[in-house]
């Protein structure tokens, strides 16, 4: 999963260290998830979001593909 994580964390002028005490979770965590190697649980995207106050979206940029057309059923 890409992320703007360390931009928001600089623009504000933050440590990853300060950014980790602010949402509970160890500076390592705050690395790992800045470097892409390891994806946030839902409870801490949502923290990191609520912190700098952006939508989700904003933040993360899930690697998913979503298909362009729906399957038609019939009965």
């Amino acid at each position: 999963m890409d992320n703007s994580l360390k931009e928001y964390r600089e623009e504000n002028g933050l440590s990853q260290r300060a950014l980790a005490e602010h949402v509970a979770v160890t500076r390592q965590t705050i690395n790992a998830v800045e470097g892409d190697r390891y994806d946030p649980s839902v409870e801490l995207v949502f923290k990191l979001a609520a912190f700098f106050e952006v939508p989700v979206e904003d933040l993360f940029h899930p690697d998913i593909e979503l298909e362009t057309s729906v399957s038609e059923t019939t009965d």
